[in-house]
């Protein structure tokens, strides 16, 4: 801990000043220990809830200033699917809005809707679209492909992904699969854990 980042643990690798930021404030709102069980059924002695970061006005500076300073510029619309890329693509989406960027947001629905505007889309997502693809927290990729595979089948081409914290490690290999740039905020190893603990 130091007075510039007061919740941040001693000994942890150096990050430039926007992670830096946004890392301290993941461990004041987001980081529990103790003992967890994931979605996954694995134990955990961390878990991460970093819709506590996120829903903060704080939180939600501090993951646009790190987001928006690794963002493609020819990036139209971000999104990902909903519950967990809401927040996070609204709430850059706004900020950048107030710096003169025009980047639209969208959800991904967990499921089509058969009335009104159907399909799994909502938001102004546009066919043709470059587009970001967003989450909170990922651990094994499942919900960030999801949202992939749906962007592409309206017609709108994912050209990058990130996460407020990669938990699991395995996102970057599927993004590379994939033809996709990855680059998550913050990873594990940056909060002082292991990939998949």
């Amino acid at each position: 801990m130091t007075q510039t980042y007061p919740f941040t643990p001693a000994g942890l690798p150096e990050l430039p000043p926007a992670l830096a930021i946004l890392r301290d404030n993941v461990f004041q709102h987001a980081l529990k220990t103790g003992s967890f069980t994931l979605k996954s059924g694995r134990q955990s002695s961390w878990f991460l809830d970093t819709k506590q970061t996120m829903c903060r006005p704080d939180g939600m500076l501090a993951v646009a200033n790190a987001a928006l300073e690794i963002l493609p510029k020819e990036a139209q619309a971000i999104g990902g699917l909903t519950m967990g890329a809401d927040p996070v693509a609204y709430g850059i989406a706004a900020i950048a809005a107030t710096r003169g960027s025009q980047l639209r947001s969208f959800s991904v629905r967990k499921e089509a809707k058969d009335h009104g505007i159907t399909g799994r889309i909502a938001g102004a997502l546009q066919p043709g679209d470059k587009v970001v693809i967003t989450e909170d927290t990922v651990t094994r990729g499942t919900s960030i492909f999801e949202a992939v595979d749906a962007v592409r089948a309206f017609g709108a081409d994912p050209v990058f992904i990130t996460v407020i914290v990669d938990r699991g490690g395995t996102c970057a290999d599927m993004a590379a699969a994939a033809g996709i740039e990855y680059r998550p905020l913050l990873t594990a190893p940056d909060l002082g854990y292991e990939f998949g603990s």
